[in-house]
C-alpha cells in the first residue's frame, strides 16, 4: 500500500489533493515543503524529498510553502470561517446584512463563496439556520412563540411561522421533534461531517464520499427530524476522540453511537467495531464471524452504509487477496487509515 516516491512525484504533479496531508515533499533548490495540490511550479525530481509528516519536513530544515500551507489541515476552515461563525455566535439574534459584513471588513461575495465551499450553504443561510435553532431551543424551554420569534431575531410573526414550518415541517406551536445538530471537523484527511443530538452520534463521514447529501436526507426523513448547524457536548466529546485518533493516542472509541439500517446491517456493523485496532479481515471472514459464510455481498454493501465512518471502521476490511476493496472515503484515505493504525498498534 506504501506509494514509491515516482507515485508520490506524479501525485504532485497532477496537483492531486486527494492525497492532501498524507505526505510532503521537501524541495532541496528553494528550502520548502508542499502538501500535493499545491498551485506552485512541480519541481525537478531530482530536487525532492518526500516526509510522511509536515513535523519531519521542518525537522529536516524546510518551511512551508505560503501557498498551500501545509501546516493546516486539508480543508481546515480558515481565519475568515471561523471570524463569520464568531460574528453568528457572538450576536444570533441579529440578521446579518452585506452592510454588516462590509462594516467588519468582509467581502460579502466572498464570505458567500466560502462558506459554500465549506458548508455547502451561503453565510447568509447559516445565520439564519442557527436563528431558527435558537428558536427551538426556545420553544423547548417553555417559552411562548413570540418570545422563540424575538429569540431568532424575526420581525414579522408571518415570516417566524414560514421559516419554522419550513425547517421542522410543523408550525412554532406543535413543534416536538428536536433537530440534529450538524458540525464539520478537521482532520489530517480533510473535513467531516458530524450528526449528533444531545444524547448521542448519529453520523461521521468524510465529506468527499460520494452521495453524502443524499445519506443525510436519508437520516433526517428516517428519524423525522431537521438537521441545524451547531454542537453539542457529544459533538465535543466526538471531536476530542477524532482528534486523540489522528494523533494515535486512541485505539478504541467510546461513544453514544446510533446507527441507522436493518438488523442485519447492525450485526455487520458491531462485527467491525469488533475488529482489532491495527488489524483487517477479509469480507469473507466477516461473513464467517456473523454465521452466514455465504453473505459476502450483502457484507460488503452493509459496509458501505456505515454512517460513523472511522467510529465504526469499516477501513479495516480488505479482499481476500490482500487488496484494499472499497471505500466510500477514497482507496487513498483508507490506505491511510491502515498505516495509521499499524505504525500506532
Amino acid at each position: 500500500m506504501e506509494l514509491t516516491e515516482q507515485e508520490k512525484y506524479k501525485i504532485f504533479a497532477a496537483r492531486d489533493t486527494r492525497y492532501s496531508g498524507q505526505f510532503f515533499l521537501g524541495v532541496t533548490s528553494t528550502g520548502i515543503f508542499c502538501r500535493p495540490g499545491c498551485p506552485a511550479r512541480t519541481p525537478k525530481p531530482e530536487n525532492c524529498l518526500f516526509f510522511s509528516t509536515a513535523q519531519t519536513a521542518v525537522e529536516a530544515g524546510f518551511r512551508p510553502c505560503r501557498r498551500c500551507h501545509p501546516l493546516n489541515m486539508p480543508g481546515e476552515a480558515g481565519p475568515l470561517i471561523r471570524k463569520l461563525i464568531n460574528l453568528v455566535e457572538s450576536d444570533p439574534e441579529r440578521r446579518w446584512s452585506e452592510k454588516d459584513l462590509n462594516h467588519h471588513g468582509i467581502d460579502p461575495s466572498t464570505a458567500r463563496r466560502h462558506f459554500k465551499a465549506r458548508f455547502g450553504m451561503t453565510f447568509s443561510a447559516y445565520a439564519r439556520q442557527r436563528r431558527l435553532a435558537r428558536a427551538k431551543q426556545s420553544l423547548k424551554k417553555g417559552n411562548s412563540v413570540i418570545n422563540a420569534q424575538l429569540d431568532a431575531g424575526f420581525d414579522s410573526p408571518s415570516g417566524f411561522r414560514t421559516a419554522f414550518a419550513k425547517t421542522f415541517g410543523t408550525a412554532p406551536q406543535n413543534s416536538s421533534a428536536d433537530p440534529f445538530l450538524i458540525e464539520w471537523l478537521d482532520t489530517p484527511l480533510g473535513p467531516m461531517v458530524v450528526i449528533c443530538d444531545d444524547n448521542h452520534v448519529y453520523l461521521t463521514e468524510f465529506t468527499v464520499r460520494k452521495n453524502l447529501h443524499g445519506q443525510i436526507d436519508k437520516l433526517s426523513k428516517r428519524h423525522k427530524r431537521p438537521i441545524l448547524p451547531g454542537r453539542t457536548s457529544v459533538t465535543e466529546k466526538v471531536a476530542s476522540q477524532i482528534r486523540a485518533y489522528f494523533e494515535g493516542n486512541l485505539q478504541k472509541f467510546d461513544l453514544p453511537i446510533v446507527t441507522t439500517g436493518t438488523e442485519f446491517q447492525k450485526q455487520v456493523w458491531q462485527a467491525l467495531i469488533d475488529i482489532p485496532y491495527g488489524q483487517t479481515r477479509s469480507y469473507a471472514q466477516l461473513a464467517e464471524r456473523i454465521g452466514n459464510e455465504k453473505a459476502v455481498r450483502a457484507v460488503a454493501s452493509s459496509n458501505a452504509r456505515n454512517g460513523l465512518a472511522i467510529i465504526i471502521p469499516c477501513h479495516r476490511v480488505i479482499n481476500k487477496s490482500g487488496g484494499l476493496g472499497g471505500y466510500a472515503g477514497g482507496l487513498d484515505k483508507k490506505s491511510w487509515l491502515l498505516d495509521h493504525e499499524k505504525t500506532n498498534s
